[in-house]
């Protein structure tokens, strides 16, 4: 079964130039690590701990 999550204090910026969407969980903060998936999208940690997600190619992606 889904669980609904609440998550606080997410901000979307988009790049329109660069076709980039950046998401950022919580107070924005530098990552200590970072894994990039073959879709392109790009996982931002910080002690384990996911901080960000950037999408590269967003426009393609999502309906933006």
């Amino acid at each position: 079964m889904a669980t609904k999550l609440a998550i606080k204090n997410v901000k979307l910026d988009y790049d329109s130039e660069g076709d980039v969407l950046y998401i950022c969980f919580g107070k924005p903060q530098p990552a200590d690590d970072s894994d990039i998936t073959d879709e392109g999208v790009i996982i931002r940690t910080r002690a384990n701990r996911i901080v960000g997600v950037t999408i590269l190619n967003a426009g393609e992606r999502l309906y933006l």
